[in-house]
């Protein structure tokens, strides 16, 4: 496990994918503005669920979020895109209902930096979000992401055309913080 402030990053457990399922791809408004693909149904325990346990890939890193407080999955978050000759990849969480709000967003993010660039030596990490997600967007400045630009209506996102904004974030840039994750 890789230990943030707030919360810890860990392998994916089986009993992690129903809750997952449940609170994250189930809510059908929230899930299809955080995925580029459209919802479709998937029942409990199919294989084709985004939450299924799965081997160690290349170009992907899936962890589950633990509160480190309660010791509860708060929900997941995942390094995708790893491009190992140029040393890049993208981030992606997302957080259960219960969990938002409290500051755990900033701390995943910097965890995953941690991962990306210390654990896999990755030189660039970037994410992008709907315009509209200031959680997200003050998660990533306050770790360091610099935005890059604004893709316009570049989402689909539940019934609309939506701005999808830009952001990145070098290993040479990224901030010296004494909250620092460790393993």
């Amino acid at each position: 496990m890789i230990k943030g402030e707030l919360v810890g990053l860990r392998a994916r457990h089986d009993e992690d994918v129903p809750v997952l399922q449940a609170e994250l791809y189930d809510d059908v408004p929230v899930r299809s503005r955080a995925d580029s693909r459209p919802w479709r149904p998937i029942p409990p325990g199919a294989a084709a669920s985004p939450y299924a346990v799965s081997g160690p890939a290349d170009d992907v890193a899936f962890f589950s979020v633990v509160e480190s407080e309660s010791g509860e999955l708060a929900g997941e978050a995942l390094l995708w895109g790893i491009d190992a000759h140029n040393r890049s990849a993208h981030l992606g969480l997302a957080l259960r209902p219960a969990f938002r709000g409290r500051g755990l967003g900033t701390d995943v993010v910097r965890v995953l930096c941690h991962y990306g660039f210390v654990v896999c030596g990755l030189h660039r990490l970037q994410m992008e979000t709907l315009a509209d997600n200031t959680a997200m967007l003050a998660a990533a400045k306050s770790v360091g992401f610099a935005v890059e630009g604004t893709l316009r209506q570049a989402a689909w996102a539940y019934g609309a055309f939506a701005d999808q904004t830009l952001l990145g974030l070098l290993a040479e840039d990224w901030p010296t913080d004494p909250r620092r994750p460790s393993e």
